[in-house]
């Protein structure tokens, strides 16, 4: 079956193993997905991922994290721009997740960033999604 947004679809089974206490969740690969697990592991929401090559486009496995008692590392995690309608922020406009506990990944002229590091850098773009 054809996904219509993989972000979206990344997001649901990263949330829904999280929830459910798996170490592990495969996706198909894309460079996009590849850029967002870049910025999941720098930020400490994910263990790891590894790239798996196969005869079509790979497989992204992702290794979820948790905390010595068992809290998973990602509380919560939303998909803000859709398909149907793309949300875009200038960089003196972009959201402040949880007072800064969290992260919003924006998709700029220069790439995929964290909401600080376009901030910093007097970026806006795409919001894509919320972390915490």
């Amino acid at each position: 079956m054809a996904v219509t947004d993989p972000i979206a679809d990344m997001l649901t089974r990263i949330r829904n193993a999280s929830f459910a206490k798996k170490d592990v969740v495969e996706l198909k690969n894309s460079r996009l997905l590849e850029e967002v697990m870049k910025i999941f592991k720098k930020e400490n929401f994910i263990a790891n991922y590894k790239l798996i090559k196969d005869t079509k486009q790979g497989i992204l496995r992702i290794y979820l994290r948790y905390s010595k008692e068992g809290a998973p590392a990602i509380l919560g995690i939303k998909r803000i721009s859709k398909p149907g309608l793309r949300i875009y922020k200038k960089s003196d406009e972009l959201p402040k997740v949880y007072g800064g506990l969290g992260i919003a990944i924006i998709s700029t002229s220069k790439g995929l960033m964290t909401d600080n590091e376009a901030r910093e850098k007097k970026m806006g773009g795409e919001v894509l999604c919320y972390t915490w």
